[in-house]
C-alpha cells in the first residue's frame, strides 16, 4: 500500500526568490529541493511516496506548504494547500490544480498543481506493496529511509521498481528527521544508524543557523507546556537514531556490561501488627518471620487467639536481583514456644520477595495474610495475620501511607495479603514437574580415575553423575542420580503441594552432578509461572511441555574450581551451552474434601510415564551459515597471539569441549545428538539425487595474527577475503514458536522505535508529535491484525504442546484487543492528550515484550567465541530466533541474513566493573539459520560483489557453502569527522575534572582529537579526516548502510595509560561520487550522541560525520575543506562553517550570593575562595571572599559577561562554575567545580506586549466565603473538612446522610458532641489534619481510578465528545465557585461539617522542598564536585564527591534587551535582571524547630527495637536530647520544640538526626535529615513561619508569627510594588485589581467581638498565588515529613521524621512562646466490670455417681496487654443448667489516650531490661468462661472480646442474646464505654467446635462502668464482693459446693432435693410390693386356716 504524490508546479508566485515546498501526510513530511531565483513559476516536478500500513481513511488530509527559502532566517510561508483524500481513496488517482491560502485563511493567487495516486492493499501474504517479491533481492529499496521505517509494519522494506532518476530525486527530498529514537536504554540509543535527512533550512551555504526546525524559540518554550523539562533529558539521541534503512544491516544492540549477576542492596521490612481468629483454644502465639534463611521471632502473647504485636523487623541483603526475588518470605504462627520446646505450628503463609516487589510502591500495607497448615491441607484456614511487608532496593523510595489512628474497622476479607487478581479463597493444588531426560551434558569429573579404570578393566565411562533438583516455594525435590551418563533418562516426576495460585513466581530446575564431596550445578533453568499460565477468564492453569529447555552456563571444559560457577546457578548470562533437559509441568487443583487425599505437603518423587520420542517435534536438519566481514578493536592484551573465532549452536561446532562419543545410530533415528557433527558425518555416503554434496561443518575461522590499529586496539586483516563458517545441526522442528515470537518482537520493535520518535519530537519540540503518534498506533493496530492472520494458519502437528495451543489462543486474543485499543487510542490522540496517550502506548509495549518471550525453547542460542591460542577470551551470545529464516518476512528473525555489529565481552564476573567497559572486539558478522532444505538463499543478504571460495569437494556444486568470500568490488572513501564538543563527561581525575580527548574508530583506522585540560565539557571544534577508507561491496549499498563509527572518550594522564571515560556510536552520512554536495543532505548537521560507560550514561557528544566517496578523479572532486587551519593549535582543522552552529550575542548575568560547606582541600582549610564562571571560552570572576570563616557571602552580587552562543538553544554549551582558593604568592588551588548542563531554565525571554493587558483591566471580584480553603487538584475541586459555607445541603438531606452513615458504621450512637474548646490542643488539630490528608490521598486515588475507568470506557466506545476536555489552564475564581456548586454533594462533607470545627494545618507527606521546588525561586544551589567517580555503576558515590555548594543564579538573554524593561521605576542597573534582591549581609535569626514524631525507624538494637532521641545541629550549636530518649520504640512521639539562635549565612544548614541510645558503647545514628534554612528564609514562598488557616489570638490555634496578617500583606505589596491593600467597608479588600471578601470580626478570650482586618488580609495571603505578576503560593501552617537517611546505607530510607521549622529575624519583634506540642499524657481511668450471672454455659463434666453433665463455672477477665493482671471470679460449682451466679467485681485501672484510642502500658520487657517500654494497645476487654478442674488443667469454654470504643450493646435478657453480638456479622447497635460510661447487658461467649465452626458456648450478664481516676477515688469500690460498696452474695442453689468436703450434706442434698419424689415413689412401691409379698406369703396359710376352719 502506498500513497504517491507528484508535485508538478507552483504558479503565480510574487516576486523573485528561492522556493521550497513541504508535503505532509500522517505526520510525516518531505521537503523538495530548493529552486533558486524562480520568478512566477516554480517547477518542482518531484514525486513523494508514503508506504502505509493501513488503509487511508476518507477524512485524512494531505498538506502542501510553499515557502520562500532563506539561508539565514527561518523560511517564510507563502501559502498552504490542504485536501481531504476522500476522492483519492475512491478513485485511486487524481490530478488537482488549486489555489493556496495564506496564514489568515484568505485565498491567494498562487496555485499548485499535483497528481495523487493511491495503491490500496493487495492480498499477497507478507506484501505491503504490490511490487514485492518480484525483483532480485539485491535491488535497493527506494523511498525515504525514515518513512519506510515509520510506516512499514515489518523491518524490511522490499525493493520496488523505481528508476534511478526518481530515486535520486527522492533522496534530495528527504525529510530532515532529527534523531528521534532512543532505543531502550541500550548504548545504541546513541546510535545514529543512517538516517537520511533534509530540512527546512537545510540548504545552507556557509554560515547559517543549524536550527533543528526553524521554529521561533520563544514559541517553542510555550509549546512545551507541562511534562518533562527538556533539560532533564539528555539530548543525546536528539539523533540517536537506530533505524536501519536497507535490509543489509541490522540494528546493533549493546549492553556493554552484564548487569544480571551483580549484587545489590535490598532491605525487606516486615511489621507484624496482629493476628485474629487463630484456631485453637487458649494459646500463647509467637510469630516467626523468615526471609530466605534468616529467622526472627516476635514476643509471646499469653492465652489469646487474637494477639496484638505491632513489631517491626528488618532484613538486609546484598545479593543479585534474581536471587533476591526468589527468596521466600514465610510468616508462621507458633503456639507455646519456649526455651525447651519448639512449639507447634498453627499456620503459615509464604510468598516470594518478587511478588512484593512487583506491587505498587513495592509494598503491602496493613494486609491480612491467610494462615494455613501445610501439614494438613484438608483443614482449611487457621487464622489471619495482619502485616506490612515492603521490599526496598537501592534508590527505591517507599511512600508510607500515613499512619494515624486506625479507627476503621478492619475488613479482613477486603484487605487480604494477595496481589490484585488473586482470588481470596486459594485452593491447594499439586504441581507435577516431570523430568524425562537430558542430553549434551558436559564432563564434570576429572578423567584420571577414568583412564586408570579404562586401562585396568577396559570400561569407558561418561564422566558425569547427573540428577535434577527442583526448587519451588521454598521446598526442594530431587530425582534419582543416573550414574555416569551424558544422556541420562529419568522419567520421574516431582510433586509439590502448594496453594493455587501460588505467590511464588518461579520454579527453579537445576541439573546437578552428584559427587562424594560436594554436588555442583551443571545448569539451571527457571520456569516463570506467569508465562506458562493465564489468569484471565479464558485463561489456563500452568502447563509446560513436554519440551526441551536449554541450559547455559560456564564454558564446558572441566576444571576443579570453575571461576564461572555462578553462571551455572542461573546468575548472570550463560556464556556457553551446558545441556538440554526434557521436562513437563502440570497442575491439578485438589478437592480437599476427598477423603483419600494425603494431607501433607511434603515433596514426593514418583515415576512418570515416558513420552514418545517424537512428541517434541520432528527432527530436522538445520543449517547455520556465518561470515565475518570485520574484526576490529581487539583488546591489545590479546594482540600478540593468533586469533580465531568459533561459532557453536548447542554442542555442534564446539571443537574443544564438545562430546567425544559419536552415536551414529541415534543420529539417524533422529535424536538431538550432542556429539560433534564432523566425526559423525565423515563416513556418510553421498546420497544420490541430492543436488548438494554432504559437507562437513566448519565452525571456526583460520587463526590470524592481528595487526595494530593504535595504542589500545588491534584488528584482523579481513580485507577483501572474508572467512565463513557453516554448521549442520539436528533439532526438533519447533520453528513456529520462534516465528510467533518474532512477529510480536517486530511489532514491539516498531512500536518502541515509533514511541522513541515521538518522545524525541516532543523533547526537541518538533511540530506535530501527535501526528507521528497516530501513525505509530495505526501501525501497531495493523501489525496486530497481521499477527492474527499469520499465526492463525498454524500447522496442527502432533508435537504442539498444550501450552503452545493455549499461548497461541491467548496471544491472538491479546493482540486482537490491542489492535482495537490502538485504533481507538489513535482517534483520541490530540495535542493536549499526547503525553497521556504516550503512557498508554508504553503499556502496549511492555505487554508485547512479555507476550513475545517464548517459555518453551527449541533451538539453542548461538555463541560466538574469540579464541587466542585455543583459549576462550571473549564471547557474544546471539538468540537463535533473531537469525532464524522464514519464507514469510514478518516471521524472519530481525538479524537473519543481515550484517550485524556485535561487541564481544568477557565472560561472567570478569565483565563486571571497568573490565567490562572496554570492548574486547568489534565484529561485523553475517548470520543465517534455517532448515537445510531452505538453504538456497542463505547468501542473499550479504553486501554484493563477492566471489565464493568453496572446498575442493564442493566446487561447482550449487548452494555448497563457501569457506570464504572474496570481494572484487571495493570503493574508496574519505571520512570526515566533525568533533565539536562534549558535555557532562565523567570526572576521571581527583580534581573532579578530566583531561578528555576522543578517539574515533572506523573500520581499521583510528584518530584522536587533541587533549583539552581540566574540563568536563570540552569544545574540541576539530575536523578529523580519514583518507583511503576502503569498503567492500556495491556502491549503492554503502550509501544506505555504511559501517558504524565508534567514538571512545579517554582521560589523558601524565603517567600510566589513559582512562576510559565512555563510548558512543554513529553512522556517517554518505555521499557517492555522482551526487552533488548540496542541500538538503549536505553539509550534515551537528547532533548529540549519548555517551555510555558500562550501563550508565556518561555525557553527550555533539558531532557530525560524513563519508564521501572518492571518485575516479581522485580527491580533487571532493568538496574543499574550507576554513583556515588554526595556527595557534598547530595543524588542527576546525569544524567547517556550514556545519558549526550559528552564533548570536548573548549576555550572561551571574548572581554571586555565597559559598557554603566547603570541605578542606589537601587538609588545608579554604580561606579566600573565589568563583570563576566560564561559558564558551568567555567568563567572569566573582569578588574574592576575604575570610570564608567570618562571612562566606560575596561582596559584589551581580556581574556579567557577553558571549557568542548558538542560536539553537539545544546546542548551547554548558556553563562551568569553578571554585578556587587563593593562596599566598598568587597560587590558587581548585576546590570543586560544577557544570550547568542546560542554560535553558536561566534564559530570560522578554515578555510579549500583547499578553499583559488582561491582567490590569477592570476589577476581578474574588468572592470567598469565610473559611474555604479550596484545594484544587487537576480539575476536581476538593473541599476541606471545614467547608461550612460552601455546600448548601438541605438539613433533611443531611440528617439522612447522617443516619446512613450511622447505620453503615454502626458506630456513633450518640451524637458527637461539640469538642470543648478547652479540651482541644495542638494534637487535636494535628490528628484532624492527618485525617484530612488521608481523605485527600484517598480521593486522589479514587479520582485516578475513576479517570482510568473513564479511559477504559473511552477506549471501548471510541471517541465521542472530544471537544469537552479543552480545559482552561487558569481557572479564575468564579469558575471555581461555580464548579463547587455543581459538584455532586459528597456525603462526607456535610457530615464532617457538623462534627468538626477544629482548625487544621497542612500535613505534607514529603519534604517542603519537593513541594516548593527546593525553594530555588530565585536563589539556586549548585553542588561543587571534586574527586573521580567510582568504578561501580551506580552513582551513589556522588554524595561523597560533593565538597561544598555555591549559591547564586544566572540569567541569559540576547542583547540588546527591549528598552521598556530597563526603564521601569526603581530599575537598578547594578543588579541587571536581578531586581529586588535582599542584601546578603549576615543576619541573626531565631530558629525554632518543632519535632513531632518519627515513624518506621530502622531498628538499631538486637531486639529489633531502638531507643531513639533527637540531636539537632546548626553551626556550632549542637543540642542532644539524650536524657529524654524513648525506650524501645520505632514510632516514637517526641513532641518537642528547640530554639536556636543562628547567623545566616555562616550557620544555615540544619541537621536533625535521630540517634539510638545505648547503655554501653557509643550511640548509633539511625538516620538524619538536612534542611537548608537560608534558601527557605529568602524564598518568595515565605517559608519562615507558615500561615494558619484562621487568625485567632487565643486558644490552641493562636497566631504564631510576630507579624500580623495585615503587616505581612502590606510588606508583600510594598516589595512587589503593588497597589494596595485597600480595606473597604463590608469586609472587602482590594489588591491590584483583585477584590477579596471575608469576615471582619474577631473574638478575644473573653468572648468579646471587635472589628479587625486580619481575616481579610489572611484571605488574601491564602490566595496570593492568584495575584498577577508577583503571586506565588505562600507556605501554610504545616508539618512536613522528611525521610531519614544514613550515610552508611546510601539511598535506603531509615524512617521518617515529622517536624516543622519557624524562623524569626532577631531585628523584628520577638515571637511569642513556642507552642506546646508535648505528647498527650494518657488519662488515668478505672474500668469496673461486674459479672452478675452466666447462662447456657455448655456443660463439660460428667458426675461420678450419676453421670450427669454439669460444669464448675468461673469467669476470667483482663484488659488486652495486661494478661498478667487477669482476674477470676469464684467458682460456681456443679451448675447443671449452665447458669452461674457470681456478683463479682473486677477492677482494671488503665492509662488511656483518647486521641489515639489506645491504652498505654509501661512495663519491663524482661527481667534484664534496663527500663520500662511503653506499649500502645487497642482498648479491648476480654472475658472468658472456664470450667474449673481440681486435678487437671481447667477447661476453656468460650470467650468474648469487647473493643471498649465500639462494642455491641448487650441484650436485655439472656434469651435475646445471640451469636451475632460476638461475631459482628449482623448490624447491631454499637456503643463506646468512653461515651456511655455505664453499660449493662448480656453478651455471648464464643468458641470453635471440632469442625472449626464458631458456636455459642454460654452467655454472660455483665456491667461495665468506666470512671476517671478522680471519680474512682471519690467513690471507691472493692474487688470481688469486698468493701467498700460490696456486692451481695450470689443466691446459688445448694449444689454449688464441693461434694467430698462434706459428704453428708451432699447426701442430704441428693436425697432432699433431687430424689425426694423418687424416694417417695420407691417407698410406696416397696410398701406395695411388701404388701403383695406378704399377701402372697400369708395367703396359702390363711386359706388353709379358713378352709380348715382352724
Amino acid at each position: 500500500m502506498a500513497l504517491i504524490v507528484h508535485l508538478k508546479t507552483v504558479t503565480d508566485l510574487r516576486g523573485k526568490g528561492d522556493r521550497i515546498a513541504k508535503v505532509a501526510f500522517r505526520g510525516l513530511s518531505f521537503y523538495t529541493r530548493v529552486l533558486e531565483n524562480c520568478e512566477d513559476e516554480a517547477p518542482f516536478d518531484e514525486t513523494f511516496r508514503w508506504p502505509i500500513a493501513s488503509s487511508i481513511d476518507v477524512n485524512e488530509m494531505l498538506e502542501i506548504q510553499v515557502f520562500n527559502y532563506s539561508k539565514v532566517f527561518s523560511n517564510r510561508l507563502i501559502g498552504t494547500f490542504q485536501m481531504v483524500l476522500q476522492k483519492v481513496v475512491e478513485e485511486g488517482q487524481l490530478e488537482v490544480t488549486d489555489t493556496l491560502i495564506d496564514d489568515n485563511n484568505a485565498v491567494i493567487r498562487t496555485s499548485v498543481s499535483i497528481e495523487i495516486r493511491y495503491q490500496a492493499m493487495d492480498g499477497t501474504v507478507g506484501a505491503w506493496n504490490d511490487e514485492e517479491f518480484l525483483e532480485s533481492p539485491n535491488a535497493r529499496s527506494e523511498g525515504d529511509p525514515y518513512e519506510t521505517d515509520v510506516l512499514l509494519p515489518s523491518r524490511r522494506q522490499s525493493p520496488s521498481k523505481t528508476s534511478a532518476a526518481e530515486r535520486a530525486l527522492r533522496s534530495k527530498g528527504k525529510e530532515k528527521t532529527k534523531g528521534d529514537h532512543k532505543a531502550g536504554k541500550g548504548v545504541f540509543s546513541a546510535m545514529k544508524l543512517g538516517k537520511a535527512r533534509a530540512a527546512k533550512d537545510d540548504h545552507r551555504k556557509q554560515d547559517e543557523p543549524a536550527v533543528l526546525e526553524a521554529e521561533d524559540l520563544d514559541r517553542k518554550a510555550m509549546r512545551l507546556g507541562g511534562g518533562l523539562d527538556p533539560d532533564t533529558i539528555s539530548l543525546a539521541s536528539v539523533t540517536a537514531v537506530t533505524t536501519n534503512v536497507s535490509n543489509k544491516r541490522s540494528k546493533p544492540d549493546i549492553k556493554m556490561e552484564p548487569s544480571a549477576g551483580r549484587p545489590m542492596d535490598y532491605q525487606v521490612s516486615i511489621t507484624i501488627i496482629e493476628a485474629r481468629q487463630l484456631v485453637g483454644l487458649n494459646m500463647d502465639p509467637v510469630v516467626c518471620v523468615e526471609v530466605g534463611d534468616e529467622k526472627k521471632y516476635t514476643s509471646m502473647k499469653e492465652s489469646t487467639n487474637c494477639p496484638y504485636y505491632n513489631e517491626y523487623f528488618v532484613f538486609d541483603f546484598h545479593v543479585p536481583p534474581d536471587v533476591m526475588f526468589d527468596k521466600i518470605i514465610k510468616l508462621s504462627v507458633i503456639h507455646s514456644k519456649n526455651l525447651l520446646r519448639s512449639g507447634t505450628l498453627v499456620g503459615a503463609f509464604k510468598m516470594d520477595v518478587g511478588t512484593v516487589y512487583t506491587q505498587p510502591e513495592h509494598q503491602f500495607y496493613h494486609k491480612w495474610a491467610i494462615l494455613s497448615d501445610p501439614e494438613d491441607i484438608t483443614a482449611g484456614l487457621k487464622g489471619y495475620l495482619k502485616v506490612d511487608v515492603a521490599v526496598v532496593g537501592k534508590g527505591d523510595n517507599i511512600k508510607t501511607p500515613h499512619k494515624a489512628n486506625e479507627t476503621d474497622e478492619d475488613d479482613i476479607e477486603g484487605n487480604l495479603l494477595l496481589p490484585d487478581g488473586v482470588p481470596p479463597e486459594r485452593q491447594w493444588a499439586r504441581f507435577y514437574i516431570k523430568i524425562y531426560r537430558a542430553e549434551g551434558l558436559p564432563r564434570m569429573n576429572t578423567s584420571i580415575m577414568a583412564n586408570v579404570k579404562k586401562a585396568l578393566i577396559g570400561e569407558n565411562k561418561d564422566l558425569v553423575d547427573p540428577y535434577v533438583q527442583v526448587l519451588f516455594a521454598g521446598q526442594k525435590g530431587k530425582t534419582s542420580v543416573q550414574k555416569s551418563s551424558y544422556e541420562p533418562l529419568w522419567n520421574e516426576q516431582i510433586v509439590f503441594t502448594e496453594m493455587f495460585p501460588p505467590l511464588c513466581k518461579r520454579i527453579k530446575v537445576q541439573i546437578r552432578d552428584s559427587d562424594k564431596v560436594n554436588d555442583v550445578a551443571i545448569g539451571t533453568h527457571f520456569i516463570d509461572l506467569r508465562k506458562v499460565s493465564n489468569e484471565g477468564d479464558k485463561g489456563f492453569l500452568p502447563t509446560f511441555g513436554p519440551a526441551w529447555v536449554n541450559m547455559y552456563g560456564s564454558t564446558r571444559n572441566y576444571t576443579l574450581m570453575d571461576e564461572h560457577q555462578d553462571l551455572n546457578e542461573g546468575l548472570g548470562e550463560g556464556v556457553s551451552f551446558r545441556a538440554r533437559l526434557l521436562i513437563g509441568l502440570a497442575v491439578e487443583i485438589l478437592d480437599t474434601s476427598n477423603p483419600e487425599i494425603t494431607s501433607s505437603t511434603e515433596v514426593q518423587l514418583e515415576p512418570a510415564t515416558p513420552v514418545a520420542d517424537n512428541c517434541t517435534g520432528k527432527m530436522e536438519e538445520f543449517f547455520l551459515f556465518g561470515s565475518f566481514l570485520e574484526a576490529t578493536m581487539i583488546d591489545r592484551k590479546n594482540g600478540d597471539k593468533p586469533i580465531n573465532f568459533e561459532v557453536t549452536i548447542g554442542n555442534y561446532g564446539n571443537e574443544i569441549d564438545g562430546m567425544s562419543k559419536p552415536i551414529i545410530k541415534r543420529k539417524k533415528e533422529g535424536g538431538a545428538g550432542n556429539e560433534e557433527s564432523s566425526e559423525l558425518l565423515q563416513n556418510s555416503s553421498d546420497e544420490e539425487g541430492n543436488d548438494e554434496e554432504e559437507f562437513l561443518s566448519i565452525s571456526a575461522t583460520p587463526p590470524m595474527k592481528p595487526l595494530i590499529t593504535d595504542r589500545n586496539y588491534f584488528h584482523l586483516p579481513y580485507f577483501d577475503k572474508k572467512p565463513c563458517i557453516y554448521i549442520k545441526s539436528w533439532w526438533q522442528d519447533q520453528r513456529r514458536r520462534l516465528y510467533n515470537s518474532n512477529i510480536m518482537d517486530k511489532i514491539a520493535d516498531k512500536l518502541e522505535e515509533g514511541l522513541n520518535d515521538v518522545h524525541e519530537m516532543m523533547k526537541t519540540e518538533k511540530p506535530h508529535p501527535e501526528r507521528r503518534l497516530r501513525g505509530v498506533l495505526e501501525e501497531l493496530s495493523s501489525g496486530c491484525l497481521r499477527f492474527v492472520t499469520l499465526a492463525n494458519k498454524d500447522q496442527n502437528h502432533s508435537s504442539r504442546t498444550r501450552l503452545d495451543r493455549e499461548r497461541l489462543k491467548s496471544c491472538m486474543r491479546e493482540l486482537e484487543t490491542m489492535g482495537q485499543q490502538a485504533k481507538t487510542l489513535r482517534s483520541q490522540v490530540k495535542k493536549t492528550t499526547i503525553r497521556d496517550k504516550l503512557k498508554q502506548s508504553q503499556n502496549f509495549l511492555q505487554k508485547l515484550r512479555f507476550l513475545a518471550d517464548e517459555p518453551q525453547h527449541s533451538i539453542p542460542d548461538i555463541f560466538l567465541w574469540m579464541m587466542s591460542n585455543n583459549k576462550r577470551i571473549a564471547y557474544a551470545r546471539i538468540p537463535s530466533k533473531d537469525i532464524l529464516y522464514s519464507i514469510v518476512d514478518e516471521e524472519t528473525g530481525k538479524d537473519c541474513g543481515k550484517v550485524k555489529t556485535v561487541f564481544l565481552k568477557l565472560p561472567g564476573k570478569k565483565g563486571f566493573g571497568p573490565a567490562g567497559w572496554t570492548v574486547q572486539a568489534k565484529m561485523e558478522i553475517y548470520l543465517w539459520l534455517g532448515l537445510n532444505k531452505q538453504r538456497k538463499d542463505f547468501l542473499n543478504g550479504l553486501p554484493c560483489g563477492f566471489e565464493e571460495r568453496k572446498l575442493p569437494k564442493g566446487q561447482g556444486v550449487l548452494f555448497f557453502p563457501p569457506i570464504s568470500l572474496l570481494y572484487t568490488k571495493k570503493q574508496v572513501f574519505q571520512l570526515r569527522v566533525h568533533m565539536y564538543q562534549a558535555r557532562s563527561l565523567f570526572a576521571a581525575d581527583s580534581s573532579g575534572l578530566s583531561d578528555p580527548f576522543a578517539r574515533v574508530f572506523f573500520i581499521t583506522q583510528s584518530q584522536c582529537t587533541e587533549v583539552l585540560n581540566e574540563t568536563l565539557c570540552p569544545t574540541w571544534d576539530q575536523l578529523l579526516v580519514f583518507d583511503n577508507v576502503e569498503l567492500y561491496g556495491e556502491v549503492h549499498e554503502m550509501r544506505d548502510d555504511p559501517p558504524i563509527i565508534v567514538i571512545e572518550i579517554y582521560d589523558q594522564d601524565t603517567v600510566g595509560k589513559a582512562d576510559f571515560m565512555g563510548r558512543t556510536f554513529a553512522k556517517p552520512l554518505v555521499k557517492m561520487s555522482d551526487e552533488e554536495y548540496c542541500t538538503p543532505r549536505f553539509p550534515p548537521q551537528l547532533e548529540y550522541y549519548q555517551i555510555y560507560r558500562g550501563n550508565s550514561t556518561a555525557g553527550d557528544l555533539l558531532a557530525a560525520f560524513e563519508l564521501l566517496q572518492v571518485g575516479p578523479a581522485g580527491k580533487s572532486d571532493l568538496p574543499p575543506i574550507d576554513g583556515p587551519t588554526d595556527m595557534d593549535r598547530g595543524p588542527i582543522l576546525p569544524v567547517p562553517l556550514g556545519i558549526r552552529p550559528v552564533l548570536s550575542k548573548y549576555r550572561v548575568e551571574i548572581l554571586f550570593w555565597g559559598l557554603r560547606d566547603l570541605k578542606r582541600v589537601n587538609l588545608a582549610q579554604v580561606d579566600r575562595p573565589r568563583v570563576d564562571i566560564e561559558c564558551a571560552g568567555k567568563g567572569v570572576q566573582s569578588s574574592l571572599i576575604q575570610n570564608y570563616k567570618k562571612n562566606p557571602n560575596f561582596s559584589t552580587l551581580v556581574k556579567w559577561f557577553e558571549v557568542d552562543l548558538p542560536e539553537n538553544e539545544l546546542l548551547h554549551p554548558p556553563l562551568n562554575i569553578r571554585v578556587v582558593d587563593c593562596r599566598a604568592f598568587g597560587r590558587y588551588t581548585l576546590v570543586g567545580s560544577h557544570a550547568v548542563n542546560s542554560l535553558r531554565k536561566f534564559i530570560y525571554r522578554p515578555p510579549d506586549k500583547k499578553t499583559q493587558h488582561w491582567s490590569t483591566a477592570g476589577e476581578i471580584v474574588v468572592n470567598i466565603e469565610p473559611e474555604v480553603p479550596i484545594k484544587k487538584m487537576e480539575t476536581m475541586v476538593k473541599l476541606d473538612a471545614n467547608s461550612d459555607a460552601v455546600v448548601k445541603v438541605d438539613p433533611t438531606e443531611e440528617e439522612k446522610e447522617k443516619k446512613k452513615k450511622k447505620k453503615k458504621g454502626g458506630a456513633e450512637e450518640i451524637e458527637d458532641e461539640e469538642p470543648d474548646e478547652s479540651m482541644l490542643d495542638w494534637w487535636s488539630k494535628y490528628f484532624a489534619s492527618i485525617e484530612t490528608m488521608k481523605e485527600h490521598l484517598r480521593q486522589q486515588e479514587a479520582a485516578a481510578a475513576e479517570a482510568e475507568e473513564k479511559e477504559e470506557m473511552e477506549m471501548t466506545e471510541g471517541s465521542k465528545g472530544q471537544g469537552k476536555n479543552k480545559e482552561k489552564i487558569k481557572v479564575p475564581k468564579e469558575d471555581k465557585k461555580k464548579k463547587q456548586q455543581q459538584q455532586p454533594q459528597q456525603p462526607e462533607v456535610p457530615e464532617k461539617r457538623n462534627k468538626q470545627k477544629i482548625d487544621e494545618l497542612k500535613v505534607f507527606p514529603k519534604e517542603l522542598e519537593t513541594e516548593f521546588d527546593n525553594f530555588e525561586d530565585w536563589l539556586h544551589t549548585f553542588n561543587l564536585l571534586r574527586g573521580k567517580i567510582g568504578d561501580d555503576d551506580d552513582n551513589a558515590a556522588d554524595e561523597e564527591r560533593i565538597v561544598g555548594r555555591f549559591k547564586g543564579s544566572m540569567c541569559v538573554y540576547k542583547v540588546p534587551l527591549p528598552d521598556d524593561i530597563t526603564k521601569e521605576a526603581g530599575y537598578d542597573p547594578n543588579f541587571g535582571m536581578f531586581q529586588g534582591i535582599p542584601s546578603n549581609d549576615p543576619i541573626n535569626v531565631l530558629v525554632r524547630v518543632y519535632i513531632v514524631r518519627a515513624t518506621d525507624l530502622h531498628p538499631a538494637d538486637i531486639n529489633g527495637k531502638a531507643d531513639p532521641y533527637v540531636v539537632i545541629k546548626l553551626g556550632k550549636t549542637d543540642i542532644k536530647d539524650k536524657e529524654n530518649y524513648i525506650s524501645k520504640q520505632l514510632n516514637p512521639v517526641f513532641g518537642k520544640s528547640f530554639d536556636i539562635e543562628a547567623t545566616f549565612p555562616m550557620e544555615s544548614m540544619l541537621t536533625v538526626a535521630v540517634y539510638d541510645w545505648d547503655l554501653v558503647g557509643s550511640d548509633d545514628l539511625i538516620g538524619e535529615t538536612k534542611i537548608d534554612l537560608e534558601n527557605r528564609y529568602y524564598s518568595k514562598h515565605r517559608a519562615t513561619c507558615g500561615i494558619s488557616s484562621t487568625y485567632s489570638i487565643h486558644g490552641y490555634n493562636i497566631w504564631r508569627d510576630p507579624q500580623k496578617p495585615t503587616q505581612i500583606l502590606s510588606k508583600l505589596c510594598k516589595e512587589g510594588k503593588l497597589d494596595g491593600p485597600h480595606y473597604g467597608p463590608g469586609g472587602r479588600v482590594k489588591v491590584l485589581n483583585r477584590v477579596f471578601t471575608g469576615p471582619t470580626e474577631l473574638e478575644d478570650e473573653n468572648g468579646q467581638k471587635k472589628q479587625t482586618d486580619e481575616h481579610l488580609a489572611l484571605t488574601v495571603l491564602h490566595h496570593w498565588e492568584e495575584i498577577p505578576r508577583v503571586g506565588c503560593k505562600l507556605i501554610p501552617e504545616h508539618v512536613e515529613t522528611r525521610p531519614l537517611l544514613n550515610p552508611d546505607k546510601p539511598g535506603i530510607e531509615q524512617g521518617r521524621l515529622e517536624l516543622w521549622v519557624d524562623m524569626f529575624p532577631m531585628d523584628m519583634p520577638a515571637p511569642g512562646p513556642a507552642i506546646d506540642i508535648a505528647p498527650r499524657k494518657p488519662k488515668k481511668y478505672e474500668l469496673r466490670v461486674i459479672v452478675w450471672n452466666t447462662d447456657e454455659v455448655i456443660l463439660e463434666d460428667d458426675d461420678y455417681f450419676t453421670g450427669e453433665k454439669s460444669s464448675d463455672i468461673f469467669v476470667r477477665g483482663w484488659l488486652k496487654g495486661q494478661q498478667e493482671d487477669k482476674q477470676d471470679t469464684d467458682v460456681h460449682y456443679h451448675s447443671l443448667t449452665g447458669e452461674g451466679n457470681f456478683n463479682w467485681r473486677y477492677i482494671f485501672p488503665f492509662d488511656y489516650l483518647a486521641a489515639e484510642e489506645k491504652i498505654v502500658i509501661s512495663k519491663k520487657e524482661s527481667m534484664f531490661s534496663w527500663d520500662e517500654t511503653e506499649y500502645k494497645i487497642p482498648a479491648r476487654l476480654t472475658l472468658q468462661v472456664w470450667d474449673a478442674d481440681h486435678f487437671s488443667a481447667d477447661d476453656f469454654l468460650g470467650a468474648i472480646e469487647l473493643d471498649l470504643n465500639r462494642f455491641p450493646r448487650g441484650a436485655k435478657t439472656a434469651k435475646q442474646c445471640s451469636m451475632e453480638l460476638g461475631t459482628g456479622e449482623a448490624e447491631v447497635p454499637m456503643v463506646s464505654i468512653f461515651k456511655q460510661k455505664r453499660v449493662k447487658g448480656w453478651w455471648p461467649f464464643l468458641a470453635r467446635d471440632e469442625n472449626d465452626e464458631i458456636e455459642i458456648t454460654g452467655k454472660v450478664e455483665a456491667e461495665l462502668h468506666l470512671l476517671t481516676a478522680e471519680e474512682a477515688e471519690k467513690s471507691p469500690a472493692g474487688l470481688a464482693r469486698n468493701e467498700p460498696d460490696p456486692l451481695e452474695k450470689p443466691n446459688r442453689p445448694d449444689t454449688s459446693f464441693i461434694w467430698f468436703l462434706n459428704p453428708l450434706k451432699s447426701i442430704k442434698y441428693l436425697i432432699c432435693t433431687r430424689y425426694k419424689w423418687l424416694i417417695i415413689k420407691i417407698v410406696l412401691a416397696l410398701l406395695l410390693i411388701i404388701m403383695v409379698g406378704l399377701f402372697l406369703y400369708s395367703m396359702p396359710g390363711y386359706m388353709v386356716k379358713k378352709l380348715l376352719g382352724a
